[in-house]
């Protein structure tokens, strides 16, 4: 087929001589070379880019679920009198639009104590009906039941608690408080032992390492909270909305509370998660920039050496713009089929993080991604749709106008002045 016979844009020869230059011959090796590390440029900054989003969103995710599946969305604290009567109050919280359910409870911070060594805690008193709410704790039992939580006076920890102390379910804990009994001589701290009764894992270091359950009844007493309760957490359907949420449940409480929520508890932590998530979007974006630069040289690079055969296309009948075209075409396929093997690459490492990283930290010896660091027990990888079609636009994008200079300057070739190349 002539030049001449395919003139209309996108014409069929344009494709089978755009293709023809991206076949390596030996004396293109080099340009060849150029195209080979663009291709495989363009295809690490694209699944750096995918799994290092995908991994961010599912740290924020997994932090976010576990904060929240532990903490209320909304926690309402007593200003001027006690929650006396927090189950009316907790009634009139849950006919609220929106409000999934309300858990009152008893909350003090202890030394735990047993045989195997001693750990400070955050004792929280709930019924058992309420615990089997928090389906983050009442699903995760590892050891013993909540089964019966109410009618037995025992308590559950968190498994690293557990661990640190040295028990397991059956065993006996001591809970030691600083607020006791008042005497003659000041307040006397508060010992008592209790029995474990269940061992639950949440997943996250920092409350497996912390909380303990403790019957709401008996967390009362132990703390000196007869008749009342510390505050009541508030869980709603959608944790975005607590902010619409939020005046309803000052009506419907019907006196003065203080009310914190989520996101003000957590500002400072998720906010420095979304800057540093931002931040690595623009550094990683940059690797795929690099990359595309290496197709303007690479282009650049067999315009000249194709000089000849622009001066012939062009005397057969090849348009400028024909002659852009061809060359536009072989740049933006090395970006095309580079944007797409990154994509492929980055899926399967999301699919597979967890167990790439289990077989690094056994290669290496070495623990990558330490709860005690990172708060969570596994690596988490959430991929973001339409933040997964952003990278590939962008690397496209990218790519495309990487190949509009070099195109253009072949265009411009004279047929004459284009054999001086040669």
């Amino acid at each position: 087929m002539s030049a001449s016979e395919g003139q209309r844009p996108f014409a069929l020869f344009e494709w089978m001589m755009a293709f023809r230059y991206l076949r390596s011959r030996r004396r293109e090796a080099f340009i060849s070379i150029i195209s080979w590390l663009s291709f495989f440029g363009i295809m690490l900054g694209v699944a750096t880019l995918i799994i290092v989003m995908a991994v961010m969103n599912g740290f924020r995710s997994e932090l976010l679920d576990k904060i929240l599946g532990i903490n209320g969305h909304l926690v309402i604290q007593p200003i001027d009198t006690d929650f006396t009567d927090y189950n009316d109050l907790a009634q009139r919280i849950e006919g609220v639009d929106g409000v999934n359910f309300a858990i009152p409870f008893v909350e003090g911070q202890i030394l735990a104590s047993a045989s195997g060594g001693s750990s400070g805690a955050l004792v929280r008193g709930m019924s058992e009906a309420n615990i089997k709410k928090l389906k983050l704790v009442s699903e995760k039992v590892l050891q013993g039941t909540f089964e019966g939580f109410d009618e037995q006076e025992g308590i559950a920890l968190g498994s690293r608690l557990a661990r640190t102390l040295g028990v397991v379910a059956g065993d006996s804990v001591k809970l030691i408080s600083p607020n006791g009994a008042v005497t003659p001589m000041g307040v006397a701290p508060r010992i008592k032992a209790y029995p474990v009764k269940a061992i639950f894992e949440i997943g996250m270091s920092e409350y497996d390492g912390t909380f303990i359950f403790m019957p709401l009844e008996h967390a009362q007493t132990y703390f000196n909270q007869d008749g009342k309760v510390s505050a009541i957490e508030v869980y709603v359907d959608d944790p975005d909305e607590v902010g619409t949420i939020r005046p309803a449940v000052e009506e419907a409480m019907g006196r003065q509370v203080y009310i914190t929520d989520w996101r003000f508890r957590n500002l400072t932590f998720f906010s420095a998660l979304e800057v540093e998530r931002n931040l690595m979007f623009i550094i990683l974006t940059l690797i795929i920039l690099v990359a595309a630069l290496n197709i303007i040289s690479g282009l650049i690079m067999l315009v000249k050496d194709k000089g000849s055969d622009i001066a012939i296309l062009r005397t057969m009948g090849a348009t400028r713009s024909s002659i852009m075209r061809i060359f536009m075409i072989t740049g933006a396929a090395i970006g095309f089929v580079g944007t797409m093997a990154g994509f492929v690459l980055g899926l399967l490492v999301c699919l597979n993080i967890e167990s790439i990283r289990q077989f690094v930290s056994w290669i290496t010896s070495t623990e990558l991604f330490s709860p005690e660091l990172y708060f969570l027990s596994k690596l988490p990888a959430d991929m973001n749709a339409t933040e997964t079609i952003s990278v590939l636009i962008i690397a496209l994008l990218l790519s495309f106008l990487a190949t509009i200079y070099p195109a253009w300057r072949a265009a411009t070739l004279d047929p004459v002045e284009a054999l001086r190349y040669e």
